[in-house]
Parts: C-alpha cells; sequence; structure tokens
C-alpha cells in the first residue's frame, strides 16, 4: 500500500506516533541492552582488555562503513522493506554472538549489529523526510533521536534485570526481542509514493551517487564539514566527563550519577528543541547549542570537584539536549527528493567519521599532551563548529517546496 506525505492541515504526529517512533524506541531498548554487555562477555571469551575495546569499536566501524551500501538497500528496497530487514539484520548479529563459541565469530555479530544501523537510521530518516510536512520536520526528527535515546536508556536496565537472572547471554535475548519488535512494527509502515514529475514530460533519470556528490559538493565540503566538527565534539564529551572525574578522584560511583544526570537533561529536550527549529530557523538551536558545549568544555578544566563538575556537565548536556535531532534535520533539508537516499549516506557518513574521530584525537591529545589540554582542544572544536554553522545555514530554512521557510545556501 502507498501513501502520499500528508498535507499540513492534515498532519497529525498522534496518527503515525506508533509506526513512526515505536521502532526507534524498540531498536534503542535492543542495541542499549547489548551495549554495556559486548566488552564483558568479550573479556569472557579470552579478549584483552584493549581487544575488547576494539571490538566494541566494531559496531561503530559497521555503520560507518556500511553508509553506503545502506543506500542502495534503502533505494532498492524502499524504506519500510530497509527498516525490516535492518532489524532482522541486527537480530542474526546478535544470535551470532551469543550462540556461538570464540572471539571472531562475537566480533562479526557485533559488526553485523553496526551494519544494521546504518541500514536503520538511514531509511527511517528518509521515510520521515518524506511522510511528515516541512514544518514539522525537525520535531519530527527530534523525536526520532529523543525516542531513540529513550530505549537506549532504558535497555541497560532491562538487560541487567534479565543478567542478573539468567547470564550474560540473557542481555542478547532482550536485544534480539528489542529489534525484532522494531521490525515487527515497521513492516505496518504504508510505502511512500515516489516523488511526481510534471504531466507529460518524461520520468527523471535515475540519480547516480556520483551525481549526488558533484551536485551537492559545495553543501558536503561546507556545512558537511560543521557535521563533522558536531558529532566529533559530541562523541568527545561521552569520554570527558568519566575522565575529568576521575582525574578529580571521583568515585566510580559519582562519576556516574554525574554522567546520568547530563544524559538525563538531555532527554528532557529534544521535542522543545524541534519546536524552536520549527518555527524560529535551524540556527537558533544549532549556534547556541555547540556554544554552550564549547564554553563548558574549556571551564572544564577549572573545575575542582563534584559540585562545579556537575555544573559543566549539566550545561553540557543542556547544549546537546537542545541540539537534538539537529544533524537529522539539516540533511533533511538539503537532500533532494530524487537520489535523497544517497544524500542522506553521505551526510551520515560525515556525521559518523566525526563521530570515530573526536574521541581518537582526544586519546592523541591525552597522549601527547594532556587531559586538560585534550578537553580544552574539544571545546575550541565545538566553537569552531557553532562559527560554521552560523555562517552556512540559511537564516530561514526547511526544505524546496515548504510553504513556511525558504532559503537556499549562502554564495
Amino acid at each position: 500500500m502507498s501513501t502520499p506525505p500528508a498535507s499540513d492541515a492534515e498532519f497529525s504526529f498522534r496518527r503515525i506516533a506508533v509506526p513512526a517512533f515505536g521502532p526507534s524506541l524498540l531498536f534503542g531498548v535492543g542495541e542499549g541492552a547489548i551495549l554495556p554487555i559486548v566488552p564483558l562477555m568479550a573479556r569472557e571469551l579470552g579478549a584483552s582488555v584493549s581487544m575488547a575495546a576494539f571490538v566494541v569499536t566494531l559496531i561503530g566501524l559497521g555503520s560507518l562503513l556500511n553508509n553506503i551500501p545502506a543506500s542502495v538497500i534503502t533505494m532498492r528496497w524502499g524504506e519500510r522493506w530497509a527498516i525490516v530487514a535492518a532489524g532482522v539484520w541486527s537480530a542474526l548479529g546478535m544470535a551470532l554472538c551469543v550462540l556461538t563459541q570464540g572471539l571472531l565469530p562475537f566480533a562479526i555479530g557485533c559488526f553485523m549489529v553496526g551494519m544494521s544501523q546504518a541500514v536503520y537510521m538511514l531509511a527511517r530518516q528518509s521515510y520521515l523526510t518524506e511522510a511528515v510536512p516541512a514544518v514539522y520536520r525537525a520535531r519530527a526528527l527530534s523525536t526520532l533521536g529523543g525516542v531513540m535515546r529513550i530505549g537506549m536508556f532504558i535497555g541497560p536496565f532491562l538487560s541487567a534485570a534479565a543478567v542478573h537472572a539468567f547470564g550474560l547471554p540473557a542481555a542478547f535475548a532482550v536485544g534480539i526481542a528489542g529489534v525484532l519488535g522494531a521490525a515487527a512494527i515497521g513492516a505496518r509502515l504504508p510505502d511512500l509514493e515516489a516523488p511526481p514529475h510534471p504531466a507529460g514530460t518524461a520520468a527523471p533519470a535515475p540519480v547516480t551517487l556520483g551525481a549526488i556528490l558533484a551536485d551537492h559538493r559545495r553543501v558536503f565540503l561546507t556545512l558537511g564539514l560543521g557535521v563533522v566538527l558536531v558529532s566529533a565534539v559530541r562523541a568527545s564529551r561521552q569520554a570527558v566527563i568519566p575522565l575529568w572525574a576521575d582525574h578529580l578522584l571521583l568515585a566510580p560511583a559519582v562519576a556516574s550519577l554525574i554522567y546520568g544526570i547530563s544524559g538525563g537533561i538531555e532527554m528532557l529536550l529534544f521535542y522543545p528543541a524541534g519546536r524552536v527549529m520549527d518555527l524560529k530557523g535551524r540556527r537558533w538551536v544549532a549556534v547556541p547549542s555547540m556554544t554552550i558545549i564549547g564554553i563548558a568544555l574549556l571551564l572544564m578544566p577549572f573545575t575542582t570537584g563534584f559540585t562545579t563538575l556537575l555544573l559543566a556537565a549539566t550545561a553540557i548536556g543542556f547544549g546537546n539536549g537542545i541540539g537534538s535531532g539537529l544533524i537529522m534535520t539539516l540533511g533533511a533539508d538539503f537532500a533532494p527528493r530524487h537520489g535523497r537516499a544517497y544524500f542522506l549516506a553521505v551526510w551520515r557518513f560525515l556525521s559518523d567519521i566525526g563521530g570515530s574521530c573526536g574521541p581518537a584525537l582526544l586519546s592523541a591529545l591525552v597522549a601527547t599532551a594532556s587531559l586538560a589540554g585534550g578537553i580544552a582542544v574539544t571545546g575550541v572544536m565545538a566553537l569552531a563548529a557553532a562559527g560554521l554553522l552560523g555562517w552556512w545555514i540559511p537564516a530561514r530554512h526547511a526544505s524546496a517546496g515548504s510553504a513556511a521557510t525558504r532559503s537556499t545556501p549562502p554564495p
């Protein structure tokens, strides 16, 4: 069944809530359930500490390397079946992790989970970009990211209960149930109609990845650089808070509490962030988000204990929370209707590059200079991202065809 996108007047978030956001919640639960257990299982299978850390990175590497293939899958099968395939493939990867003995098949299973993540996120973003009117786009994509975060927050608690009762492999049973549930709900999504073309004209020629790269190279080389920096800062901040807490000799439980409060603030802000982006424009969120994070990171090396570190971590959580859905929304804004999956694949590839390089750069700076220096450089990167986004994001830009906001990138 195919359904045309709803008009602004007809659109209702309530009508699409379960089929659009339910799979994100369950997919997040599935992934969140296994992430804390992966290094423990790797160690149980005989991996060294460094090897266990590498196995964890294979999930991110699988996502990074599969962004472009994910676009091919989405273009060929459509968003609905790509979502279903992602859930099934993730379940197979988790099953491989838990049903086979040996570190190599376990590592392959983790890589498969990362591959499925790329397919799922690309298909979900592409679907909402078309199904939701442009004036509600940022709210929809911020909610998408926020619901996924909620799922990844719930997943570890469910897996903790399962592991307590049945042992480490039970976490993967929770994960498999989550991603298969996401696939089952995703299968109920109506297919979207192909973009219309004017009557009496031939259908547009098939779009290639090379053509997308050539036609949109300016966006990739300008705003795309800002996206790389945003992702690098976001990924690095996850390590910065616990590392500086350890530097201050705070107990691990205290460090976890600070990190949890920061993450909780993030989860509360995803819908307000999307609403501001829709009503005021993307700059109103992008620049303050990165500026707040940058200032907080620059001040963090001056913190001396629980209270001051909590204030800095809270500011980082607030800054990151108001930027919820920003990268996905910007990608959706500039993506063409024909060849959208290819564009979004490149966009996600840039984001994943930043997410991979940020922690690696922080690690190198800590090893060669100091932890305080590494945190300060990360803060400078955040301020640079704020400057780039402020310069390249149009003052009002939702998408071509949006009645509320029309613009083009500055020359």
